[in-house]
């Protein structure tokens, strides 16, 4: 084992930063971190963010070096982990690309639709160079990516770099809490199939026991997302469907209702965020804060730490854990390409992430579905990849939630405008 463990988180101004620091400090004796680079783009949110996390550590008595800096290569040099959660064009962006989109009569949201596509166009050109940095500086380390779309990132950067590297959301985890919680099953087994933001549970084993027709019997919902206004799926839709959807497909399967919603709400989700974000930056200033604030857990990212260092753990300490994760197929779903990004559970050791094969699968509803918006996102990351305009057409025209080509041809047009000084393969 190295005796060296140096993790760097890129976007440590991300007011969640917090939030991983908790995960390390209750793991500090399986993870002896000697050293946490702290890297941001913004000056001041690295200060306050990153002052915080040092004082956390202090406090916990954790013998590790931490240093704030705004190079890249400095954090990434000698790495043994690299865990990124950037949002290029910061909280601004996010909120034209939720804006923009309502003016055509599209939903605009962080990860799904037009707005999820150019988040997608403006981060993979980013986290391309960082692999690049990667594999001068610290060609060993693995890449663990929680920055949004992050399975379209999966499938631009384990297709188009060859880097190690795993992506992840905390989606899964809060469905298996809340679904074992709701039926009392602790210990239960659960199938997890899926595109990130687009995922179904399949299976509910315990005791050789198949619980899956007992929750679509109760039309069993898992815990929404608290960074999605939620109605909840009925009954005879979870019935119909043959399996427990994931929050996000309430974009897809109530797309009226959900547009209805955004076009009356006074604030975005990004501008919302924009609202928490300084009050908690305002909190974190408070030099004899050393522990992450109760406000934190408003935002959409709750759990992130346990998911993140728990993945971190895992590989370090090579503990064959089983953790859904986003990475290619590899022959892990018959009906998917071995080289589409799929969200999956995968055993995880010092070797990576192998993922566990599902067999037998016959829900066609969720095959379409998942073949359907994984052609999207294949010729989304063409695009990003290329500056190609007509693979951004192609994409948009597969993606459930754009599909009209006028529609999308203007809006592609006024938001590739408004986000130009993020967008360089568009010159």
């Amino acid at each position: 084992m190295n005796s060296k463990l140096k993790i760097a988180i890129i976007g440590s101004g991300s007011t969640y930063t917090p939030e991983l620091i908790e995960g390390m400090i209750k793991r500090k004796d399986s993870l002896p971190i000697t050293e946490l680079v702290l890297m941001d783009i913004d000056e001041r949110k690295l200060t306050i963010v990153g002052s915080l996390c040092q004082r956390m550590i202090e406090a916990a008595g954790m013998p590790c070096r931490v240093t704030l800096t705004q190079e890249l290569d400095e954090a990434l040099t000698d790495a043994s982990f690299v865990l990124a959660q950037i949002r290029v064009g910061k909280l601004p962006a996010r909120v034209k690309d939720e804006k923009i989109p309502l003016k055509y009569g599209l939903i605009g949201q962080e990860t799904c639709g037009i707005g999820g596509f150019f988040k997608a166009m403006r981060t993979i050109p980013v986290m391309l160079e960082i692999a690049a940095r990667m594999k001068q500086l610290c060609p060993d380390a693995w890449l663990i990516n929680f920055s949004n779309p992050s399975g379209i990132l999966t499938e631009a950067m384990l297709n188009h770099s060859d880097i190690k590297m795993l992506g992840l959301c905390n989606v899964p985890y809060n469905m298996y809490k809340s679904i074992r919680s709701s039926l009392e099953l602790p210990n239960a087994e659960l199938t997890y199939v899926g595109l990130n933001h687009l995922s179904w549970i399949t299976a509910i084993e315990q005791d050789g026991k198949d619980y899956l027709k007992t929750a679509l019997e109760m039309g069993l919902n898992s815990e929404t997302m608290k960074n999605i206004p939620s109605s909840g799926f009925s009954q005879e839709l979870i019935r119909m469907v043959g399996a427990i959807p994931s929050s996000y497909l309430e974009y897809y399967y109530f797309k009226e209702k959900k547009l209805k919603l955004l076009m009356e709400s006074e604030q975005t989700r990004g501008e919302k965020c924009m609202d928490i974000e300084e009050e908690l930056l305002k909190i974190y200033e408070d030099s004899a804060l050393h522990t992450k604030p109760e406000l934190l857990s408003s935002r959409g990212g709750a759990n992130y730490s346990e998911v993140a260092i728990s993945l971190v753990d895992s590989i370090y300490n090579d503990k064959q854990e089983v953790h859904v994760v986003n990475l290619l197929n590899q022959g892990a779903l018959e009906f998917m390409e071995d080289t589409d990004a799929v969200e999956v559970s995968a055993v995880i050791g010092k070797d990576g992430a192998k993922p566990v094969p599902v067999r037998g699968f016959h829900n066609d509803h969720i095959i379409d579905y998942m073949r359907m918006v994984k052609a999207y996102e294949r010729e989304t990351v063409a695009a990003a990849v290329s500056g190609s305009e007509d693979a951004a057409m192609r994409a948009l025209l597969m993606n459930p939630l754009v599909g009209d080509y006028n529609t999308a041809h203007a809006c592609f047009q006024e938001m590739k405008e408004a986000h130009r000084e993020f967008l360089p393969q568009f010159k």
